[in-house]
């Protein structure tokens, strides 16, 4: 399948400052792409570059098929929506949708369809006639959404779209916003720094850090198989444990010696092994089975109720002074009688422990 966007070797420097480090990057038609990484990572100005607002240093730009790479923005064929909303305050909802509209010699009738369409897409058919300042936050931004897919653009670029509106809004907002891109098959790029936010709404996620990409997956792929000890730690909660790499496939951590998939590090290298909370388990005791591969005996330090699941503080002699924190379902704290002050042993599976190098930070 040939890309809808296709970016090769781009470069982009503000004097002596390398803001993007040789990106290269395929986009497929239709496809919802979220750009993630903390503030300067350089995420912004890709989506800039893009859109032909910050003209690239080096390298290319295609969409579907035409070689975009220095045209101005009016050329490109693109909508976008700012954090800002951006949205003209005197003038009302139905002239903010229908602005880009009107210079393009559509007859006044089939805008005005256009817009009501558009408002009805958006659940606010009444509004046509208010300015922005009387619609609340979500609204205007459902607005500045509406704006941006009048023209029907092949690409859609949202610059953090939901990071000015408040927590239960934003979350309601993700998700009309994901069935509208999937209903109007719209190729969208949204730029993000929150990871629940990327892995809820993205087909493929692209982790940036620091100008380069670190890693293109889908969100199940960048969160269960991190390439990196970034992306690692940077997608959800991770414990990570200093360790030696021992023999084939084994570490050491502390103490203890766990089976791992160490890949190709060299027996008695420095290591970071990392676990996902919820994957470390509790053995449940007197079960009559002999006591599982990588169990250790921990002490529970601290308990945190967060709702659906308990978020559990684990102490041990054992990991060398590195202790744990455990995701535990409702149901087996209330199985195990867990409580603050208790021992418990704990599992963790071979499948769930990634090794990376110390020194690189990257996959074993």
């Amino acid at each position: 399948m040939t890309a809808f966007l296709r970016i090769r070797e781009l470069w982009k420097s503000f004097g002596s400052f390398v803001a993007l480090r040789d990106i290269s990057l395929d986009v497929n038609e239709g496809e919802f792409l979220c750009f993630l990484g903390p503030s300067g990572c350089g995420k912004t100005t890709l989506l800039r570059a893009i859109a032909g607002l910050d003209i690239q240093t080096s390298g290319s730009v295609h969409q579907a098929g035409r070689d975009i790479s220095s045209l101005p923005p009016a050329e490109r064929d693109f909508g976008i929506v700012f954090q800002s909303y951006a949205l003209f305050p005197n003038l009302t909802i139905a002239r903010n949708i229908a602005f880009g509209l009107e210079n393009t010699g559509v007859e006044k009738s089939e805008i005005n369809k256009r817009v009501a369409e558009l408002l009805e897409l958006m659940g606010l058919p009444e509004q046509a006639n208010k300015y922005p300042a009387q619609l609340s936050g979500g609204q205007q931004q459902r607005i500045a959404l509406a704006r941006a897919i009048a023209m029907s653009p092949g690409l859609l670029l949202l610059d953090e779209p939901l990071s000015a509106l408040d927590a239960k809004v934003r979350v309601h907002l993700r998700h009309e916003m994901k069935d509208l891109q999937r209903k109007l098959k719209v190729t969208t790029i949204m730029v993000t720094h929150d990871q629940e936010e990327a892995l809820s709404m993205a087909d493929q996620i692209v982790v940036m850090n620091h100008g380069s990409i670190e890693q293109v997956g889908t969100p199940n792929e960048v969160y269960t198989r991190p390439v990196s000890l970034f992306v690692a730690g940077f997608i959800g909660e991770m414990n990570q444990m200093s360790a030696k790499v021992g023999g084939k496939n084994r570490v050491v951590i502390g103490d203890l010696e766990f089976a791992c998939n160490t890949g190709g590090l060299d027996q008695g290298s420095d290591a970071i092994v990392v676990i996902r909370p919820e994957d470390v388990f509790p053995v449940e005791p007197d079960s009559g089975k002999a006591t599982p591969e990588n169990s250790l005996k921990v002490h529970i330090d601290a308990m945190e109720f967060l709702g659906s699941f308990w978020r559990t503080h684990l102490t041990t002699t054992k990991l060398g002074g590195q202790n744990l924190i455990a995701d535990f379902s409702v149901n087996a704290v209330q199985r195990l009688k867990m409580q603050e002050g208790n021992d418990l042993m704990v599992e963790m599976k071979k499948s769930n422990l990634i090794a990376f190098d110390a020194k690189s930070g990257a996959i074993a």
